[in-house]
């Protein structure tokens, strides 16, 4: 069953457009990811599936409810987690709680065992008088999960959720997600630009300048990529390309001072090319296809850091926080 669907989705700011007639499903209970560069539209399509912005064209539907036509009934049967951090830092993190409690209008005896409940699973009942101002990054990213859980939601939409954590802390933040995603019987929504972290998702969406460019499992999606991964550096990586492609028949790309090239069974690939090849190899490696590899391949270039999906991300949440 599907629980979300997105049919040509489009959404200009005056003359950009960040989001370029996007189609896909989620299933329920399953774990979707959006993978690209900050700027790819990742977050203006959880902003318009969410209700915060509306869509230039196209439609879309979250647990059955239309985004345009029945905002109010998707809100309530969702939870988000911004990527920017939107807690109160001068209130405990109970108080934060309690007023979202009271935002969703939750009856306080089922706030008070959701409240228990949560944050025991989350490892923070113990620190729940603390004011969120002395809370570490990973701690605050956990309770805005249980904040977007309080109301039960059907679907979680988690936007970068372990942006600007360490990678030890990162990890747990995923033990936690995929831990509720069993207990509460939840269907995530995440986008992210980490591509170990999309590891984690059943399936995940590639998105580029605001165009969704693949769409498959991550097991697949690697799969498809074409064979075993070789990365050598040589005395003169021009020539080595050149050859390459002369006398293997390969596509090579390059970046900094590393050629990187894809063929089958590429342990029996190996001798015959070290002992021939021309010019000479400084070093080479052989590994298995990457998700990285994959964005590589289908998109001409590397995840690139850039500013996150413009200023409308920044004023959307300014006006939240207003309210």
């Amino acid at each position: 069953m599907e629980v979300i669907k997105s049919k040509k989705l489009v959404k200009r700011f005056g003359n950009l457009e960040a989001v370029k007639d996007v189609s896909f499903e989620v299933r329920e209970r399953e774990v979707f990811g959006l993978l690209g560069p900050n700027g790819a539209g990742k977050t203006t399509i959880i902003n318009m599936l969410c209700t915060l912005l509306t869509p230039t064209e196209g439609e879309a539907t979250v647990n059955g409810f239309d985004v345009v036509k029945e905002r109010n009934q998707v809100r309530e049967s969702i939870g988000l987690v911004f990527q920017e951090p939107a807690l109160d830092e001068y209130l405990t993190a109970e108080q934060n709680l309690r007023f979202h409690a009271y935002a969703y209008g939750i009856r306080k005896e089922i706030f008070e065992q959701r409240l228990k409940e949560l944050l025991e699973m989350m490892e923070l009942w113990d620190r729940r008088k603390g004011k969120i101002s002395k809370y570490s990054g990973g701690m605050k990213r956990r309770l805005e999960i249980v904040r977007g859980l309080l109301h039960c939601p059907k679907v979680l939409f988690l936007d970068e959720p372990s942006l600007g954590l360490d990678p030890q802390t990162r990890h747990r933040i995923w033990d936690y997600i995929l831990d509720l995603r069993k207990r509460e019987d939840l269907t995530i929504f995440m986008t992210t630009h980490y591509m170990e972290e999309a590891e984690n998702c059943d399936r995940i969406a590639i998105m580029d300048y605001g165009q969704l460019v693949a769409l498959d499992t991550p097991d697949k999606l690697k799969d498809a990529f074409g064979g075993d991964v070789i990365s050598i550096r040589t005395e003169d990586n021009e020539e080595a390309i050149r050859s390459l492609k002369e006398q293997y028949k390969v596509r090579p790309s390059q970046q900094n001072d590393t050629v990187s090239f894809t063929v089958h069974r590429g342990e029996e690939f190996l001798p015959g090319f070290v002992s021939s090849f021309s010019p000479h190899l400084l070093s080479i490696g052989l590994r298995r296809p990457t998700l990285e590899d994959v964005f590589l391949r289908l998109t001409g270039h590397a995840i690139r850091e850039q500013e996150a999906d413009s200023l409308q991300h920044l004023r959307i949440m300014r006006r939240m926080r207003g309210h």
